[in-house]
């Protein structure tokens, strides 16, 4: 896949924003902002289809899917709604807020796999741009 300069130039910038920030409630944000950035551009997007078979050898779909959590329950911690959000919205929001509040522990499974996270945008990264890695 060919990227456009400035495309690649974003994504770097978001990955190693991810990659620098410290574990804290502000790398979840980094999260955030990574997953915004590919979600605000077509191409980078259709390159995770799982109708693409390297990706579904790599579980690509499956990963985007639980850093895409990550991206929706800050969305949802910032907007205020009565609407039904679903039981795993709602569980994943409450984790986060719980970490916006300092509350970081070990029980709290995004705390906890926060390496995970970053491994897994890396693998993410890397199947989106394999020139730049």
């Amino acid at each position: 896949m060919k990227l456009h300069p400035k495309v690649k130039g974003g994504l770097e910038k978001k990955f190693q924003k991810v990659q620098k920030t410290p574990a804290s409630f502000d790398f979840f944000v980094a999260v955030h902002d990574f997953v915004e950035y590919i979600e605000a551009n077509k191409a980078l997007v259709d390159n995770l289809s799982s109708r693409l078979k390297p990706n579904r050898d790599l579980n690509i779909p499956n990963k985007y899917t639980y850093i895409k959590q990550i991206y929706q329950a800050l969305e949802d911690v910032n907007n205020t709604t009565n609407d039904d959000l679903g039981h795993t919205r709602y569980a994943v929001m409450l984790d986060i807020k719980k970490i916006k509040n300092l509350d970081m522990t070990d029980s709290n499974p995004f705390w906890k796999r926060r390496e995970v996270s970053r491994k897994i945008i890396h693998e993410i990264y890397e199947r989106l741009n394999p020139t730049l890695v």
